[in-house]
């Protein structure tokens, strides 16, 4: 870390250490667990891979990220947040959470990569609306992307793949912001063919209930041509 602010705040010291290009994409995809470099790369297709060491070196100096070595068959070395790495969580979830509010749909030029996938539940969950509920639901994205989000009395888990006996499948094919936002009426995102629902189709409104973005503003900035 070479860049400072000259000032005596904790915000200006928290953008010292993280807030160089790509840093905290990286800490987001570390928060998921440890990652081999290779495995880093592949989430962030247009990080340069210098740049990359280079991120990781900073953040392994300033003891936010630490390197392991991965035991058994797939013995080598990955990168894993160090315990005050692991106190950005909430920090990292919450923007993320700000940023959807100005999001638009994915265009064709932008990756959503395993992990964004992910951690979009994990930001947009919202526990308060989930007490006493216990409910299984799958999301495709595509024929490669697959994620699951199994909520449990305010508790969530969310992984990779398929999750058999789903109690709700449901395939994405655009429009899932302005689902997730209130925009776009559940029963009318099924019948415009905004997504697919395997399962109880009333389902689809406890989803949204317990899975939301903030409204934000109409048109973020560098959105407009979109």
């Amino acid at each position: 870390m070479t860049r400072t602010y000259g000032q005596s705040c904790g915000l200006a010291k928290a953008w010292e250490l993280v807030g160089e290009r790509w840093a905290l994409l990286v800490v987001r995809d570390l928060i998921l667990g440890p990652k081999r470099l290779t495995e880093l790369r592949a989430g962030l297709p247009r990080i340069a891979t210098s740049v990359l060491a280079g991120r990781l070196n900073e953040l392994e100096e300033t003891g936010v990220v630490r390197r392991r070595m991965l035991p058994g068959l797939d013995a080598g070395i990955a990168y894993e947040l160090t315990e005050y790495g692991r106190d950005l969580e909430p920090v990292v979830l919450s923007m993320a959470l700000w940023g959807a509010a100005g999001l638009g749909e994915p265009s064709a030029g932008e990756a959503f990569t395993l992990d964004s996938a992910l951690l979009s539940l994990h930001s947009t969950f919202r526990p308060q609306r989930a007490a006493g509920v216990r409910v299984s639901f799958e999301l495709r994205h595509g024929p490669d992307l697959t994620v699951h989000a199994v909520v449990d009395d305010g508790q969530l888990k969310v992984a990779e793949g398929n999750y058999a006996g789903a109690d709700l499948v449901v395939e994405v094919r655009g429009a899932l912001r302005a689902l997730l936002t209130g925009a776009l009426d559940p029963r009318a995102a099924v019948a415009q063919g905004h997504v697919a629902v395997t399962g109880e189709p009333a389902l689809l409104e406890v989803f949204t209930s317990l899975f939301h973005i903030p409204a934000g503003p109409r048109t973020a900035p560098g959105l407009a041509a979109r």
